[in-house]
């Protein structure tokens, strides 16, 4: 599909929905409409033809795209230069766009060590509830102008506005990459992966199954070959299926029956007994099979500091999103008042109420 600009059509179709009180459910690939509540709009508005990537500068570290540019066309771009998005985000499909991906919010095995799509995402133009396109953010690194409006884009699913155009940071990828494996249970992954986040190590992914702990380092040759001997056990042929694996739920682990929670909480925080488990970034990512109620998984995660986010194995009309406080969901009727003030974009997606 040829690349094409449809800013004035979204914008137009935006103005008319708004005046008719008719919200929109906004999709772009649709690989990851599994993901969150289903959209209580039955009017799609279809963004996945608004795409083409509008500048990359390599020794800038930065490319600009549309909403709709598949991710792979993305991947494809930054591979000739060397170079990478920070995140490494699962696409969960072949039509996957870079404005799902930020929508969504959603990070691989690197974001414990190169942070999240948020902190990645340098500005957007966003099409809001009026029909006006605004440019929050910019295009350089070093960009501070009050509040940072668009990093409240990434995992919004949509309900604050179109993602027309995204510019994102990007990195050079690593000269090398290995992966080591230790058979350790899931206490003793969790006191390594603690000893390691305090080394010395570039460390750029951690895993552990349930019955292997597995640690990916990064650098040159000879950097890595001291790695290897500080860390010892044994090497991982295919590191790079292995973690292509983790990123895109093939692996093994996830072909589980039971509703897949997705637990953000403290590093440190120990064995949750929850049910079958799956650890990432240093701890802080926990993947747990489980049916038991929502409040118990809730509590669990609350009583570490963290949250739960029901990921997959729900109906869709249920509430997957831990709630919120009271004041901290008033924030977020306020920002959705603002920038949706008729409640055009996504409704339902995120919470019931909006």
């Amino acid at each position: 599909m040829a690349d094409q600009d449809l800013t004035q059509e979204l914008c137009e179709r935006v103005r008319v929905a708004a005046k008719s009180g008719t919200p929109l459910c906004i999709r772009g690939g649709g690989t990851k409409d599994f993901y969150g509540r289903q959209c209580a709009a039955t009017d799609v508005l279809d963004v996945g033809s608004h795409r083409g990537i509008l500048s990359y500068e390599p020794t800038e570290l930065v490319l600009t795209a549309r909403c709709g540019t598949p991710l792979r066309e993305v991947r494809a771009a930054l591979a000739e230069k060397g170079q990478q998005l920070p995140f490494e985000p699962p696409a969960f499909g072949d039509e996957a766009t870079l404005g799902g991906v930020v929508a969504a919010g959603l990070a691989g095995p690197r974001r414990a060590f190169a942070g999240g799509v948020r902190d990645s995402l340098l500005g957007v133009r966003l099409l809001n509830g009026r029909g006006e396109a605004l440019q929050f953010g910019g295009q350089v690194m070093k960009n501070v102008a009050g509040y940072d409006l668009s990093r409240l884009s990434a995992g919004a699913m949509g309900t604050l506005g179109v993602l027309l155009e995204l510019s994102v940071k990007v990195l050079p990828k690593p000269a090398f990459e290995r992966t080591v494996v230790f058979a350790l249970d899931e206490e003793a992954a969790l006191e390594r992966m603690k000893a390691l986040a305090r080394s010395p190590l570039v460390i750029t992914a951690t895993a552990h199954d349930g019955e292997s702990l597995y640690v990916r380092a990064c650098g040159g040759e000879r950097a890595l070959e001291a790695a290897e001997q500080a860390l010892g056990g044994d090497p991982l042929p295919e590191s790079e299926t292995f973690w292509q694996s983790v990123r895109e739920q093939t692996h093994g682990f996830f072909a589980g029956e039971l509703p897949l929670w997705r637990l953000s909480v403290p590093p440190a925080t120990p064995a949750l007994h929850l049910g079958p488990s799956f650890i990432e970034w240093s701890g802080a990512q926990r993947w747990v099979f489980s049916d038991a109620p929502a409040e118990t998984i809730h509590t669990a995660a609350s009583a570490h500091g963290g949250h739960a986010t029901l990921f997959r194995g729900h109906d869709g009309a249920v509430e997957v999103f831990q709630p919120l406080p009271e004041k901290l969901m008033q924030i977020h009727r306020n920002v959705k008042q603002a920038i949706d003030p008729v409640g055009s974009f996504n409704p339902g997606r995120m919470y019931s109420e909006f």
